[in-house]
Parts: C-alpha cells; structure tokens; sequence
C-alpha cells in the first residue's frame, strides 16, 4: 500500500515537513510506499462552487471537474492506503493552502442526502498535524485546537477509516530570536522545548504512520 502525506506549510524543512517525514518513515517501517508533497508548490485554488460534482448525470459527477495540479493528486489519493496532512497553525486556523486543498478533497465526494453519504469508493484512514508556536494551554485558551474536530469528523464520513490528531506545540520558529520582534518568547525555553519535547511529538508521528498503515492494511 502507499501512504500519502500533504505539507501545508510553506517550508519544506519546517516543523510541519520534518514531523510528517517521521509520520511517512513510521509508515515505511510498515512496508508502505511513501510520497510527501508539497502544497505550497502546487498550482490551484480552492472550491468554486460550480457544483458540476453534483449534476445528476453529468461527466463530472463525484469528482472535481477542475482541471489544475490537484487533478493528479486526486487519482493517487484514489489508489492510496492512508493520508495524512499536516499543517501549521496560522492565525487560530489551518493555512489557507490546506484549507483550499481540504475543500475540493472532500467536497466533491459528499453527497447531498439526508445521510451524507460519501461516494468514496474504499475506507481509508487518515491523519492530522497540526504545528504551532503556542504551548498547550494557550492553544486550548485560544481554541486553536477546535478545527480538529471539524477535519476528523468530515475525513470519517468521507473516507470511512479511523481519523486521528496529532499537535506538536510550542515549535522553535527563528534560528536567531534577537534578530525578530519577538519578546513574547523566550529563546532559550524555546531551545529547550526543541531538545526535550520535538523528539517525542517526533516519535508520537512515527507511531501514527505505524497505526495508519496497519489500519489500511485492514481494509485492502
């Protein structure tokens, strides 16, 4: 099987790229195939709400009849065992590349019934990163936390597999501290945030591309 990882963060080795490559090497160890890609290179925008996925009877029905450089990563997710996504948290929310992206992954599989059945062909499990630069308290005071379960809820009705959550807080921004406006924070708790507390939520990523594989290895 394959698992499939989407960075929607703009840096590919940031916090959120290296905590989904542990994720992927975690899948790995399971004997999955692995690709990690980069939403930030991708050219597309999010839903336009033309509603061609919902024609009865039209040619696009049950998928995204936008043509771009989502078109393709549709299909692998199609033939795929497991996703997950991993974003930072900017602003209280996802980046607005991943919320795009999330948007016409799932909009064009849900249907309008009273069931809201999904037209998704398999059960696949997926998982969520979220990376951010607040501690856990101050998440949860913020609600920052609060998207996860919208996002879990909407992946379990259309994917049919488990969905899980993963944050890793407090994250080391800047490699010089003094060089930025950035007093809120102490460089050198942040220091030791990163030596401590990153090479868990490391292993804590790993453990979930172990579980992801084994939960898509049961619906194959």
């Amino acid at each position: 099987m394959k698992a499939l990882a989407f960075n929607g963060g703009p840096r590919k080795n940031g916090n959120t790229a290296t905590v989904l490559n542990r994720a992927l090497e975690g899948a790995a160890s399971q004997g999955a195939e692995t690709e990690l890609i980069h939403l930030y290179d991708l050219n597309y925008k999010g839903c336009i709400s033309c509603f061609a996925c919902k024609r009865i009877g039209g040619e696009s029905y049950g998928r995204c009849a936008v043509k771009d450089d989502l078109t393709l990563v549709f299909s692998k997710i199609e033939e795929a065992g497991a996703v997950i996504l991993g974003t930072p948290i900017y602003l209280g929310a996802v980046t607005g590349e991943m919320k795009s992206f999330i948007e016409r992954l799932i909009f064009p599989y849900l249907v309008y019934d009273k069931n809201h059945s999904t037209l998704f062909k398999k059960k696949m499990p997926t998982g969520f990163i979220y990376t951010m630069g607040v501690n856990e308290d101050r998440m949860k005071m913020m609600g920052y936390d609060k998207p996860s379960g919208i996002n879990e809820m909407l992946m379990k009705n259309i994917f049919g597999g488990t969905s899980e959550s993963l944050f890793v807080n407090d994250t080391y921004q800047f490699d010089d501290y003094s060089k930025y406006v950035s007093t809120s924070f102490s460089q050198e708790e942040k220091a030791k945030r990163r030596k401590e507390a990153f090479p868990n939520d490391c292993k804590k990523a790993f453990d979930m591309g172990v579980r992801l594989v084994h939960e898509g290895g049961k619906k194959e």
